[in-house]
């Protein structure tokens, strides 16, 4: 494994265990050596689902299966490899993924339909199946309710350490636990770039209530988020109930008793979200871009992602370089409304301009001191309205280079 990233959380958290759910990680061999690329998840029966996947249209076999899984809002059991993306592999890939399924369907006694089934790894290259499929059985045999560590770490590809987060919180007066885990370090990007995350609750929800809470929380998480600009064949967020807490029954997502919980899972996928950027491939610095005074919350999101993609902010964000100007270029082509006359850029907490000009007396060290450091703070007002919105990133160095120069070899 590559050094772990300076951004790195201390370690991996503890996880609440989430009841109906069961975890185990293995060794397929598909690609590694000596390390574990397979994950299967064990459901509790009823388990509902809903999930965001990526908007590439050239998706892959998994993504198109578990697309068509998440139309019965119902799961039993998920298969995760990783080295292997099964992206542009035609009908044998999409053979390979039925084959998954239906030898995980044998050891669970469950349906192969309800199975969802990701890969992530080298795009165009047939799995050899029956690496995956002989390792099913044996991990089928060791479940376990508290491998979350051990399940965020097989799913990794690039990742230099494995992510995961949790929540406990309440819907009405019933205890609710939340556990997710997510890989992701190149090719980040809206619309779910090349990551995976699987976040799994207790909560007894309706598959159309769980839609509409995860995709304010990916909004706000998973699609605010950028490395590097580029979107993948593989990427998909899904969101797992099982039903165990025994909490009353809701069915609009807007009701007063889920505010508990739509808090935590934005909670939960926000984290794992800034740990994707955290592990970024090659990066030093962890960016939040605050945009306020856009004329709405996306058009305000969509400003800070194009700043968050400039290879030329974010590599002057890796040398330290207060180069203010380059923002501005950023912001003339995101095609949102902006008033210039009323922008204002701040680094660090310190104001840089006021409309077109400098602030007088501008004084770029407190900047350059800031820039130094490897949590960096860039906050931009647009002026035109009260939308707002926070974006992530990191800086772009030689490392991202030497990492994707040569991945496949």
């Amino acid at each position: 494994m590559a050094n772990i990233s300076p951004l790195a959380p201390d370690g991996f958290p503890a996880l609440p265990p989430v009841a109906g759910v069961r975890l185990a990680a293995g060794a397929s061999g598909e690609r590694y050596v000596g390390r574990d690329d397979l994950l299967l998840v064990d459901l509790a029966r009823g388990t509902t689902v809903a999930g965001v996947t990526t908007r590439s249209k050239t998706a892959a076999p998994p993504v198109l299966w578990t697309r068509g899984m998440l139309e019965d809002g119902r799961a039993s059991a998920l298969v995760v490899n990783a080295g292997n993306a099964n992206a542009f592999t035609g009908h044998s890939g999409a053979d390979c993924v039925a084959t998954t399924a239906r030898a995980a369907a044998a050891a669970l006694r469950r349906r192969a339909r309800d199975i969802a089934i990701a890969s992530t790894g080298v795009i165009g290259v047939r799995p050899n199946i029956e690496r995956i499929t002989d390792a099913i059985p044996g991990l089928a045999a060791t479940l376990t309710d508290d491998a979350w560590d051990a399940a965020a770490d097989a799913i990794r590809t690039t990742d230099t350490f494995a992510k995961g987060a949790g929540a406990t919180t309440r819907i009405g007066d019933t205890p609710v636990a939340i556990s997710g885990i997510a890989k992701g370090s190149g090719m980040i990007a809206p619309d779910m770039a090349t990551m995976l995350a699987f976040v799994f609750t207790d909560a007894s929800l309706p598959a159309p209530v769980l839609d509409r809470l995860l995709r304010r929380a990916v909004n706000r998480s998973f699609n605010s988020i950028t490395v590097d600009g580029d979107t993948s064949t593989s990427d998909m967020a899904l969101l797992f109930a099982t039903g165990k807490a025994g909490n009353d029954d809701v069915e609009d997502w807007r009701d007063r008793r889920l505010a508990p919980f739509r808090d935590a899972l934005d909670a939960v996928c926000g984290d794992l979200a800034r740990q994707i950027v955290r592990d970024g491939e090659g990066a030093t610095k962890f960016v939040a871009i605050h945009v306020s005074g856009a004329a709405s919350e996306a058009a305000a999101r969509r400003i800070g992602l194009t700043v968050a993609n400039s290879p030329l902010v974010k590599t002057a964000l890796a040398g330290s370089d207060a180069n203010w100007g380059r923002i501005v270029a950023a912001l003339g082509k995101t095609g949102e409304r902006i008033d210039v006359q009323a922008l204002t850029i701040s680094m660090g907490g310190v104001q840089i301009t006021d409309g077109e000009s400098l602030v007088e007396g501008y004084d770029e060290t407190p900047v350059a001191e800031h820039l130094a450091g490897s949590e960096i703070e860039i906050a931009i007002d647009v002026g035109v309205g009260r939308g707002n919105a926070t974006v992530w990133t990191c800086d772009l160095t030689h490392g991202y280079i030497d990492i994707n120069a040569d991945y496949r070899s």
